[in-house]
């Protein structure tokens, strides 16, 4: 189906130079989406693999300590597009207090971001519904750091951005001028809370991730917090218990094309080439989501079978493996604060864990050592 641009070219006049800003039209898209046959299989797929990976979130024992891992993967997938060079063990690392192989800064905007997505979680748990509110209060924590007073934490942008090249005339796009952003985010709010009528929560996640990026409310950030909005949505709409997706792992890896078809929605209306490309990823990466939850309950359930016969030691060496499913890379202190033990039974407890295979030291230190459930994290970072 052939459609015109789905919004408006307003014309700025600039010094130096005019140039065209676009303001997109409110959701739903008109003339609607064009459902043929293999999109809607698309989406049915999607959505069956969806529900493959909530089930694990329902059936495994230790889910709220995969849910941890979960999240940081996706933040650091979601910050490696915006070109940060931070690795999951870089995050890890820095939750530790320790150095990680990158500049302080990458690690530390992983770690704004994994803030941003538990801070949405606790808005929506609290009883607000995803809103403009929300997206303010999650960019404030997104961007809170020393260096971010230029970027309005957590205010929308007053002044005009633009995406690609080197000034408005010659970017790749300009989205709307900052005095259309509030009606602009007012529209998407009413859309997100199904006003004028309800929208199935897959399809609305694919749209309004279109629609913020278009809208680009913030100065900076806007490209992780939109896609954060993704996996908050669908935990908002009841298709996910708990934000078990990383989606950004299936943009990364597309990332010409990702960005390729968000253009092409805003210079041609093609809808349904997005959708088609965002129910796929979707279904790979819930697919492999519940794959990878699987295959780290095995090496987990393993260990615990080699800590089982590790007799008086056992008991001791069970809580600090649970701690370490939460913190795959942690250090003996922060371990005797995680499970209450005294600095020399973690201690004492860590030479077992090493000499059975579960843990290793990674310093090489006499003092302050830092130790990794290696298995663990090797395989939650399998695909990074």
């Amino acid at each position: 189906m052939h459609r015109s641009a789905p919004g408006r070219y307003q014309t700025i006049s600039a010094p130096g130079e005019p140039f065209q800003a676009f303001v997109p039209a409110p959701l739903p898209p008109v003339p609607p989406i064009e459902w043929t046959p293999a999109l809607r299989r698309r989406f049915d797929s999607a959505l069956v693999a969806l529900g493959r990976l909530d089930a694990v979130t329902a059936l495994l024992p230790n889910a709220a300590l995969l849910l941890y891992s979960f999240v940081r993967k996706e933040a650091v997938l979601s910050s490696q597009i915006e070109g940060t060079q931070s690795s999951l063990a870089d995050l890890l690392l820095y939750e530790a207090d320790e150095q990680p192989g990158v500049p302080v800064e990458d690690a530390r905007e992983v770690s704004r971001c994994v803030a941003a997505l538990e801070c949405g979680l606790e808005r929506l748990r609290g009883g607000l519904p995803i809103c403009v509110r929300l997206m303010r209060d999650m960019h404030e924590v997104l961007m809170a750091h020393s260096n971010s007073a230029s970027k309005t934490p957590g205010e929308l942008r007053r002044s005009q951005v633009w995406i690609g090249g080197t000034r408005p005339g010659n970017a790749a796009f300009v989205p709307p001028p900052a005095e259309d952003v509030p009606d602009c985010l007012a529209a998407l709010e009413r859309f997100l809370n199904d006003k004028p009528e309800p929208i199935p929560p897959l399809t609305k996640a694919a749209l309004v991730h279109v629609q913020f990026e278009t809208i680009h409310p913030f100065l900076d950030g806007n490209g992780r917090l939109g896609r954060l909005l993704i996996v908050l949505g669908l935990v908002a709409d009841g298709v996910l218990r708990e934000p078990m997706l990383y989606p950004s792992l299936y943009f990364k890896t597309h990332r010409a094309l990702y960005y390729e078809l968000l253009n092409e929605v805003r210079l041609n209306g093609d809808w349904e080439r997005w959708l088609d490309f965002f129910a796929e990823g979707i279904e790979t990466i819930a697919s492999q989501g519940a794959v990878l939850a699987n295959a780290l309950l095995e090496i987990v359930n393993s260990d615990r079978s080699l800590i089982a016969e590790l007799g008086r030691a056992a008991s001791s060496a069970h809580t600090i493996h649970l701690a370490l499913q939460r913190q795959p890379i942690s250090t003996s202190t922060a371990l005797v604060k995680a499970t209450g033990l005294t600095p020399a039974t973690v201690n004492k407890t860590l030479a077992h864990l090493e000499r059975i295979g579960v843990v290793s030291e990674i310093t090489n230190r006499q003092r302050g050592r830092v130790f990794s459930y290696r298995k663990y994290v090797d395989k939650l970072a399998a695909e990074l």
